[in-house]
């Protein structure tokens, strides 16, 4: 199977080179002049665009199903590797730059944030020193990057020490990221400017310039707790991008591209190299990007996002039923998008005939760069010893994001020990939602621990936003609620399957629709059949009890308690009460979600 679709596609590349950032008129980054196009072009003038999105800080690969892509092989078959780690994406970036005449490398939004010690214990300032030598020239915000608030987004943009950690290497102040972040869509309250630019221009040597447009998702609030970004607004994504657009239309910009954090799902475990336009142009592209895609003004050429972490190469028809490309790559550094494609050197437009793009993946058997391999070995050096502190002993795999199944042994482990760390607030029960879980626990050791171990780096890399818990109270009507939230309202089209401490259980019927799917009758606390009127503790974290991914329920929980404890705090006390070397954890029993189909 091909990744192209029937619709011939682009690529994007621009070469070393002037770059101006550029904004709204009565912004302060604007005033760059405009650069007339060189007129004298011996014919097309081609472009490589190489593109990621939603790294999340994973400088190494991903252990378990969670690091592994898919593709479909020649025969039909669907073959699965394991794949990952900045160093050898280095490597094939490198590889792919050869031979080019322009080539930028962009990214997608949330490379930052949710992300494992490595880079998290220096509050992500490795992963931008490793972006950096990767040559990202580009990239939009995604939810993620507000996982600290705009604040510190502003902070990994412009530069300077944390203000409650200090520096990270001392007495060398950090400088900030040296390519521009995007957020065309993003103000704080009560303003109409930009949180950072809403556009970048690239010069080409030439004189071509391309515009990029960035932006994330107007639904961004749904999945960022609620108190990082009580000051800040996402405004529409089809009428930011129409503004921005028409700016750079009236400037002269003709080759367009945005970089959304936003995505469509089209499928678990989709392969890298699945025709996405099997069926007609975008036929297997989902939602919410599909509509953006089909809506976004005609002037815009290229579609590059992320968000949903699955990899797509997909044609849509634009507002003039032209077709136009839309790309993502997969979450966490496992595979890259080329994209390449000629600009008209009389009009400086893409000549969208020549589109062409693929995703490639990112083996873990890839030669590692030297010099991205150093970077990182040299941030390595700074956490070895908490890295590798042991706090927990398993039996067996432990599978939680790589897992497809509606209860993830994971999940329950992590429940489990929100449960226990929040008995003295008088917690029952725990639910985490799916997303919270952020890898896999591998019982194979990928160090030198010992197979079995779970050492601190690995624990922090399944619950890595050390995000406050809080013990609530619920009536049973409450509780059934919530997890009838799990399939209805903003979970209708994708359900999430809360997953629970071992006293809660419930039963659900795919067959069924929307809310209708939960069998409130199953709800179980502690064996009992749940009682609409019985007041229960109920502990989740502080993103969920905000009204986090849709569970608007629980923001109406009362007698709230917390502050005390953290998810990830709560994880790694339980691995290390729960276990030991001669009495390692086994896997809960997948007793807690009854699944009818």
């Amino acid at each position: 199977m091909k990744a192209r679709p029937a619709a011939p596609r682009r690529r994007r590349s621009f070469a070393a080179g002037a770059a101006a950032v550029l904004g709204l008129s009565l912004l302060p980054w604007a005033g760059v002049a405009a650069v007339t196009p060189s007129a004298a072009q011996p014919g097309p003038v081609p472009v490589q665009l190489l593109a990621l999105n939603d790294l999340h800080g994973n400088l190494d690969p991903v252990d378990g199903p969670a690091g592994s892509v898919s593709r479909i092989t020649e025969s039909g078959d669907v073959v699965r590797s394991q794949a990952g780690g900045v160093a050898g994406l280095a490597t094939l970036l490198k590889d792919a730059r050869e031979g080019q005449q322009n080539t930028l490398t962009v990214g997608a939004g949330d490379l930052i944030g949710g992300s494992p010690l490595l880079s998290a214990n220096f509050h992500d300032e490795p992963t931008i020193d490793a972006l950096e030598e990767l040559g990202l020239d580009v990239a939009s915000v995604g939810n993620h990057e507000f996982d600290e608030g705009p604040d510190e987004l502003l902070r990994i943009a412009h530069g300077g020490c944390h203000p409650a950690d200090g520096c990270a290497v001392p007495d060398e102040p950090y400088d900030g990221a040296d390519f521009p972040y995007l957020a065309a869509n993003v103000t704080r309250k009560g303003s109409a400017e930009p949180l950072l630019p809403p556009y970048w221009i690239k010069t080409l040597p030439g004189g071509e310039r391309i515009g990029f447009i960035g932006l994330i998702t107007r639904h961004a609030p749904d999945v960022i707790s609620a108190a990082r970004i009580r000051d800040v607004e996402f405004h529409d994504e089809v009428e930011t991008v129409e503004r921005y657009s028409r700016e750079l239309t009236e400037m002269g910009v003709a080759a367009q591209t945005v970089l959304i954090h936003e995505g469509g799902a089209h499928g678990d475990s989709v392969p890298y190299n699945e025709d996405c336009d099997d069926g007609g142009p975008g036929a297997k592209l989902g939602q919410p990007i599909r509509t953006l895609a089909e809506s976004f003004p005609p002037d815009v050429d290229v579609i590059v996002s992320g968000h949903s972490h699955e990899p797509y190469v997909c044609t849509v028809p634009d507002p003039a039923g032209d077709p136009r490309v839309v790309t993502q790559a997969a979450s966490f550094g496992r595979t890259y998008t080329d994209l390449r494609f000629a600009l008209d050197p009389g009009t400086g437009d893409v000549l969208r005939g020549t589109v062409e793009a693929a995703n490639h993946p990112v083996l873990t058997a890839t030669p590692q760069d030297p010099a991205m391999a150093k970077l990182i070995g040299t941030w390595r050096e700074r956490s070895a010893e908490l890295e590798k502190k042991p706090v927990g002993y398993i039996t067996d795999d432990l599978p939680g994001r790589g897992s497809t199944a509606p209860e993830r042994p994971l999940g329950g482990v992590i429940a489990d020990g929100q449960v226990e760390a929040t008995r003295g607030n008088g917690a029952e029960i725990a639910m985490i939602q799916p997303g919270g879980i952020r890898a896999d626990l591998t019982y194979t050791s990928s160090g030198d621990e010992g197979d079995g171990v779970v050492t601190y780096a690995e624990a922090f890399r399944v619950s890595p936003f050390e995000t406050g818990l809080v013990t609530m109270t619920l009536t049973g009507d409450q509780l059934v609620e919530v997890l009838r939230q799990g399939f209805s309202g903003a979970n209708e089209d994708r359900a999430r399957f809360m997953q629970p401490s071992a006293a809660l259980s419930y039963a659900v019927d795919l067959r069924l629709s929307g809310g209708a799917r939960l069998d409130a009758s199953s709800v179980r606390v502690a064996g009992q059949p749940v009682v609409a009127d019985r007041e229960y503790r109920v502990t989740v974290n502080e993103f969920l009890a905000e009204g986090g991914n849709g569970f608007t329920e629980f923001k109406d929980g009362t007698d709230r308690r917390g502050g005390d404890m953290t998810d990830t705090a709560a994880l790694v006390s339980y691995l290390q009460s729960a276990s030991s070397p001669q009495s390692p954890l086994a896997p809960p029993s997948p007793a807690r979600i009854e699944v009818r189909e």
